[in-house]
């Protein structure tokens, strides 16, 4: 029998998808379920995205360029520029979600045995593209009791070698909601120069900044514009999920050059969701300032929620809309499963994912879950109590 390769064997599962087999079964027994466990927004696209494809004019679907349409391009451009953020057209690549945007970034600073120090716990699928990539993740561990902030920089220090090519960082954090302060940029930013690595910024959470907090780009620290690769996606900022566009960018012109290696290789970007995104664009602000209301509401509910059942402590996000909960069991991919397939209330329970798989060190996270709070109060408020009642069932 053929033999699959050790990379396949490596590649993890994902910690947020892996659930839905036992999800399935529960929808089958008729359970409602309270679906905590992705971060799909509930909000809606913005109608002028939506109409540009209802719109469009094509008598033929062709390739659009490698590195994304021109007109997409510039209005991108000017999009980060009225944010604050120096970027020009041909600084960016467009690419098939924030996802190819990395695997291009894995792509191009690093080779097989390569080494990338990650902040930990981090985004499930970083796991993923590093094993694509034939890369070691070296973790450093964040606390909850931090609130997930930025480990000492002598703790970085302990983990580079030569092999170590880039710190990657998601910036307001997956699975933490953790918003970098200006100083914790500053401080990556040295500690990058010092040592001659990259800093990947996976910023696709850019806008969902709370509490009067600000986000800080490594593409505004001038010292770091040899040694900056930024990330990002319309899938969360636009609830454009499905669409599947993002971008690399970078001011270091040889990173560039050599990601449209990458780039060209895998064709082009998608052409509808191309139309979609550029028109996205004109989405007037009030369209966030309402969204961002929302979130901090919901987080708000969530959190006083969560910190009213007994034995649970959670992080308080400054972004983006996850937190991270540690709970008063032991296993929670054994309690994610149990929800799903043993436990309801009046026919309704709740799916979680484990926080395990946002961990590369073994057998960490294991009493924690990782919540995305992107359905709308009243659910949030019902799926609260549904934990509460479930973790009293549970430890009995």
């Amino acid at each position: 029998m053929p033999q699959i390769s050790q990379k396949g064997l490596a590649m993890p599962e994902s910690p947020i998808r892996k659930l839905t087999p036992f999800a399935d079964e529960a929808v089958k027994a008729g359970k409602k379920i309270y679906y905590l466990n992705i971060g799909q927004p509930d909000i809606k696209t913005p109608k002028i995205a939506l109409d540009a494809v209802k719109n469009a004019d094509l008598d033929i679907l062709s390739y659009s360029p490698s590195q994304g349409f021109e007109t997409y391009r510039n209005k991108l451009a000017a999009y980060y520029r009225k944010k604050g953020v120096a970027i020009e057209p041909n600084e960016l690549i467009v690419t098939t979600g924030g996802s190819e945007a990395l695997l291009f970034a894995m792509g191009v600073i690093t080779d097989p045995g390569d080494e990338v120090i990650i902040p930990e716990p981090f985004y499930a699928n970083y796991n993923g593209f590093a094993t694509a990539s034939g890369v070691t993740v070296k973790p450093i561990f964040s606390r909850l009791e931090d609130n997930f902030a930025l480990p000492p920089v002598s703790e970085f220090e302990k983990l580079i070698t030569p092999k170590t090519k880039a710190i990657l960082i998601c910036n307001p954090g997956n699975p933490t909601g953790y918003l970098y302060t200006e100083e914790e940029i500053n401080q990556l930013a040295d500690l990058a120069i010092k040592h001659d690595l990259f800093i990947v910024a996976d910023e696709v959470y850019r806008e969902f900044a709370y509490d009067g907090a600000k986000h800080h780009s490594v593409m505004n620290v001038e010292k770091l514009s040899q040694h900056a690769i930024m990330i990002d996606s319309v899938s969360k900022r636009y609830s454009m999920c499905g669409a599947r566009i993002g971008c690399i960018a970078s001011k270091n012109k040889e990173v560039m050059a050599n990601a449209m290696k990458f780039a060209q290789a895998r064709l082009s970007p998608p052409t509808f969701a191309q139309i979609a995104s550029e028109a996205a664009l004109d989405t007037d602000d009030s369209y966030f300032d309402e969204v961002i209301s929302e979130y901090v509401a919901r987080r708000n509910t969530l959190v006083e929620g969560l910190q009213k059942i007994e034995g649970v402590k959670v992080a308080i996000p400054k972004g983006a809309f996850y937190c991270t909960v540690e709970l008063p069991i032991r296993d929670s991919e054994d309690f994610a499963k149990w929800l799903l397939s043993d436990f309801d209330v009046d026919g309704e329970t709740i799916m979680v994912a484990p926080a395990s798989g946002f961990y590369s060190t073994p057998n960490m996270g294991l009493n924690q879950i990782r919540i995305a709070y992107v359905l709308e109060q009243k659910s949030l408020k019902k799926a609260i109590e549904i934990l509460t009642l479930a973790l009293q069932a549970y430890k009995k």
